[in-house]
């Protein structure tokens, strides 16, 4: 027998994947019935993570983070259980997304002015070692980012981290 020795819970570790099925069953409600009301989804992930999927063109125009929104104009939700993946329209042409939870570092749905945001793993990353939400945003993107977290049910994890 084999025995497993951890010298510490990595409480962090466990409040983020528990938000992070937050994210994930709104997305299969999504997936399954549709966005209800008002409900709209911006996801903000890194481009460079392992798994993420998305066009030369997109990733040459977002070298390291991407905001999309998930609203009207989308369709093929598909969601697993690692990732989803998603059709969306970019200057008219329909692509494919694939992107893994792992990759997202922000999830807000400004209707009822909710969201997350995360921190990626250090061993998914493959070129940036920090990322500030705020500094990637292009101008819209930026509007879209203050709307989203302008309410007060963001839930940061900074404090709950170790300094």
């Amino acid at each position: 027998m084999t025995e497993n020795y951890i010298d510490e819970i990595n409480y962090d570790k466990l409040v983020e994947k528990s938000l992070k099925n937050v994210m994930i069953d709104a997305l299969k409600m999504v997936a399954k019935d549709g966005l209800p009301g008002e409900h709209h989804f911006y996801i903000t992930f890194n481009t460079r993570c392992n798994g993420v999927n998305i066009s030369d063109k997109l990733l040459e125009q977002y070298p390291e983070e991407m905001t999309i929104v998930i609203q009207h104009q989308y369709s093929n939700l598909r969601v697993e259980d690692d990732k989803f993946s998603i059709d969306l329209a970019f200057n008219g042409l329909n692509q494919t997304l694939v992107v893994p939870y792992s990759s997202v570092v922000y999830f807000a749905d400004p209707h009822v002015k909710f969201g997350l945001k995360f921190e990626l793993d250090d061993n998914n990353n493959e070129s940036l070692s920090e990322l500030d939400l705020e500094d990637d945003f292009s101008d819209n993107d930026d509007i879209a980012y203050q709307q989203a977290s302008s309410g007060d049910n963001i839930v940061a994890l900074d404090a709950f981290r170790k300094k």
